[in-house]
Parts: C-alpha cells; sequence; structure tokens
C-alpha cells in the first residue's frame, strides 16, 4: 500500500452522530492544510468546510489547497479527513479501497460499520491512536511521587483503606497526584477550595492527609498548622519537589521505561470534562435556583482525563468540595453513599467493553430513589444500544437537537462533541494540529497503510483494503 497523493477535507454535514448537522467544527484548519502542501500533499477542501468555525474558502486557497463541491469531494480521493463519522450516501461516494480518517465511533454504530466493510473502505479511529511509546512530562511524574511518597507511610501501615485524602485547590501541577490517589483506593479523595475555614475539614486526626501545594497555596487563615494540631498528616508538593523532586523523576523513569501505549493521540478529553461539567452546572442553576452553587454536593466518576477537566471546571466554579470516585468508591453498594443527595454527578468512568450493557455505575434505580429531584448527571463516556454507557439511564448519546432529558425528576445529559459548548473554533485549532502531527509527523499516516506505526495500526477498525 503506497504513500497517499491526495488528502480531502470533508465539510460536517448531518450524520448519525450529528442530527441536524449542528457539529461546525472542521477536521484541518487552513494554516494546517499549508503545512501538509508543503510536505508535497494535494489537498482538496469542501466549499465551505470551515465556515461553521469562522475560515472562509479563501483561508484554504491561500494556503494551497483545491476547493470542491460536495458532489465531487469523496470521489476518487485517496485518504478522506473528517472530524465527525460520515452520512451513509457519502459512504457510496467513496472508492473502494479508499481510507477515511475520522472519530469513527465504529462499534457504536453496526450499519454504518457494515456498510463501510461491504464498500471496502478503511477507516482509522482518531479516537482509537494512542501515543507509542507513553509521553510522560516530568510535571506529571513529579505529582504522582510526590503523592506516592505521601501515601507510603499508609500502606506500611495498612491503613490506606480507611484513608481519608483531602487536596487543597486544584491545579496542573497537582492532576498527577489526584489520579495517582485514585487509583490506590484510599477511603475518600475530595479536592477543596483552598479558601475554606478550618472549621469546614470534617477530616482530621490520624486517619487523614491534606496534600497541597505551597507554590500556590498561601494557608492566609492558618489552617495548616491547626490540622497538625489535631494530628492530621500534611504533605507538600513544593517541598517535596525542592528537597528531592530532580532525583525522584529520574529514579522513576530509571525504573519505570514508558509504556508501549500510553493515552488518546488525538484528543481533547479534559476541555470535554470541562464544558460538560460546565454544561451541568448551567442545568442545575436552571433546576434549583435557591442552591447555593458553592455548597453543591459534587461528584465526579473517574480521575482520568476526562474527569479531571470536570474537576477542574467544579473547582473553578467555586464549589467547595468535589467528591472524586475510584474503583473502591463506584463499587455496586458503596457508590450509594456518594450518590445519596448529590447535586451534579458527572461520569468520567470508562468501562471495559465486556461490562458495558452489564454493569451500571449509575443506575436507574439510583436515580428513583437517592438522587434528589432537580439534581444532574452527566453522562461524558456515552455510548449507544450496542455499546451502552455505565450511566443505565443513557441508551444513546444525547445530541444539541436534544441535549438533556429528565427521568425520575433527575436531568440527564450524555451529549458527545462536548467541546463545541462554547469551545467549537479552539478545540478544532487543537484538534487540526495533532491530526496534522499523526500525518506527516511521528507516526507518518500519510505514507499510507503499510507502514502503520503501533499507535495507528491499533486504530484501524476496517480494512486493511487494497485499492482495485
Amino acid at each position: 500500500m503506497t504513500a497517499y497523493s491526495s488528502i480531502t477535507l470533508a465539510k460536517e454535514i448531518e450524520s448519525p452522530e450529528n442530527p441536524g448537522g449542528l457539529e461546525k467544527r472542521v477536521a484541518l484548519v487552513p494554516a494546517d492544510v499549508g503545512k501538509l502542501v508543503q510536505a508535497g500533499l494535494k489537498v482538496y477542501v469542501e466549499h465551505g468546510a470551515g465556515e461553521g468555525v469562522g475560515f472562509s474558502d479563501q483561508e484554504y486557497v491561500q494556503h494551497g489547497a483545491y476547493l470542491e463541491p460536495a458532489s465531487q469531494i469523496y470521489k476518487d480521493k485517496e485518504l478522506i479527513i473528517k472530524f465527525k463519522g460520515p452520512s451513509m450516501d457519502s459512504i457510496l461516494d467513496m472508492a473502494k479501497g479508499s481510507t477515511l480518517f475520522c472519530m469513527a465511533h465504529f462499534h457504536s454504530y453496526p450499519d454504518r460499520a457494515k456498510l463501510l466493510q461491504d464498500q471496502h473502505i478503511n477507516v482509522i479511529a482518531m479516537e482509537e491512536i494512542n501515543e507509542t511509546p507513553k509521553v510522560n512530562t516530568d510535571e506529571a511524574i513529579l505529582a504522582r511521587v510526590a503523592m506516592a511518597e505521601a501515601l507510603k507511610p499508609f500502606f506500611e501501615a495498612n491503613t490506606i483503606g480507611g484513608l481519608r485524602v483531602r487536596i487543597l485547590g486544584w491545579s496542573e501541577r497537582i492532576r498527577g497526584a489526584v489520579r495517582r490517589c485514585g487509583n490506590r483506593n484510599p477511603r475518600s479523595l475530595q479536592v477543596l477550595q483552598t479558601d475554606l475555614s478550618f472549621e469546614a475539614f470534617e477530616a482530621v486526626g490520624d486517619n487523614a492527609l491534606y496534600f497541597y501545594d505551597s507554590l500556590t497555596f498561601a494557608d492566609d487563615q492558618g489552617v495548616l498548622a491547626k490540622l497538625k494540631a489535631q494530628g492530621t498528616h500534611l504533605f507538600d508538593l513544593r517541598e517535596f519537589e525542592q528537597d528531592q523532586g530532580v532525583s525522584a523523576v529520574a529514579q522513576y523513569r530509571k525504573s519505570h521505561p514508558p509504556a508501549e501505549f500510553g493515552l488518546r493521540r488525538i484528543q481533547c478529553l479534559h476541555e470535554t470534562g470541562q464544558a460538560g461539567a460546565r454544561y451541568g452546572v448551567q442545568l442545575l442553576q436552571e433546576n434549583k435556583p435557591d442552591l447555593d452553587l458553592s455548597n453543591a454536593k459534587a461528584v465526579v466518576l473517574g480521575y482520568g482525563n476526562v474527569g479531571q477537566g470536570a474537576l477542574h471546571e467544579l473547582h473553578s466554579q467555586g464549589i467547595k468540595v468535589v467528591h472524586v470516585l475510584g474503583r473502591a468508591q463506584t463499587a455496586k453498594g458503596r457508590i450509594d453513599f456518594w450518590l445519596n443527595d448529590a447535586d451534579i454527578i458527572v461520569n468520567g468512568a470508562e468501562q471495559p467493553s465486556e461490562l458495558r450493557g452489564v454493569n451500571f455505575l449509575i443506575s436507574d434505580q439510583h436515580l428513583k430513589d437517592l438522587i434528589p429531584d432537580g439534581s444532574v448527571v452527566i453522562d461524558l463516556v456515552g455510548g449507544s444500544p450496542t455499546n451502552r454507557s455505565p450511566v443505565e439511564a443513557v441508551i444513546s448519546c444525547s445530541f444539541l437537537t436534544e441535549p438533556a432529558f429528565v427521568q425520575d425528576g433527575v436531568t440527564v445529559s450524555a451529549l458527545w462533541g462536548w467541546p463545541m459548548m462554547g469551545m467549537m473554533r479552539e478545540t478544532a485549532v487543537r484538534y487540526s494540529g495533532q491530526i496534522v502531527d499523526v500525518l506527516i509527523g511521528p507516526e507518518r499516516l500519510a505514507d499510507g497503510l503499510g507502514t502503520l506505526s503501533a499507535g495507528v495500526e491499533c486504530a484501524l477498525v476496517c480494512g486493511p483494503f487494497d485499492t482495485p
């Protein structure tokens, strides 16, 4: 299979996951098309492809693209790039053996998947491409090893299961600590506002740990001294960094060679979490106008990129306490405690395929019995009838045409394309840069299917088919 000589950029139109054609983002922005042209590729752009996020046809032409109408854009093209999956009619225009590069969600739309297979269209799912090898920044490693050091005494004493961990403030420097703590299964994990008075801290004593970063936490109210006087454990990320940060990061890299695969290569997962939580807060304020948002009981399931984005947003909205649930807290029976009387719940917890449709973290019974009327459940994982979400009420993703519904008095939303909620152009630019890097950067996807890197090969969900 030879390298691609031509690329086509298609406009987003109505499709199974884009009813009403309300998704307006474009997979490649003009400046990035220019990079492909400079790399020796011929790029065709559909008329109006970028207009939905403010990029004119003329800008694409200025960067070396050739414009084509919708009736021609798919025909006789080798590599077809778009953001969301295609319409069924568009597939019929694609040449056998051509390659479609998009957010495919292949297993969520079986009818479309079958048509793509029948038409012998190679499909590379953007959402399935992984870093290879995994990329770990020094900052992420620092937070991770710092939290590991903070938790070490509790593992040695076999008391981790009863430990209440409180993180003072959220920041990029601390996100790695949240992740490391979450997968170590303490009794509870909360992220708190830094301006809370000592009286607001219900967890004190020998089974409580407060993790903070003195680089950003000034402790104007002197709460740390009061916590220490109560026998509470304290750990300062900044102090750890100054004392042993360089050596700790170096030792981690020495003892932890990069994994073969890392995170999603093309993603705006943090922004997805932010935008989803932001919409959830909007719904909550509409449903409960008398609620003091700072006192809302907020729960986030999961601590990966999506969950961290939701946590970031809820914290920035001023909510005093955000409960972060990991595997221990989401176990059957135990999750009931956290969902009871919750005002806003954001699900960022993914489940393996064998549990989809079998195990529901947030059940219909929870909506009926534990979660109060007017509360909000935001599902950031989503699914379809054949690929169910961990939220039982979510049969299929909701869309901008009807982004939320009410079940047993609880407002539920599972909207795909969250970043378009106020972040459409910004995320289009970010996605575009990542896509171009996969095409002509380390992965060299533009060189064809015969030379796929391991991180891209696992994203080939249909094919490979040769050109007739």
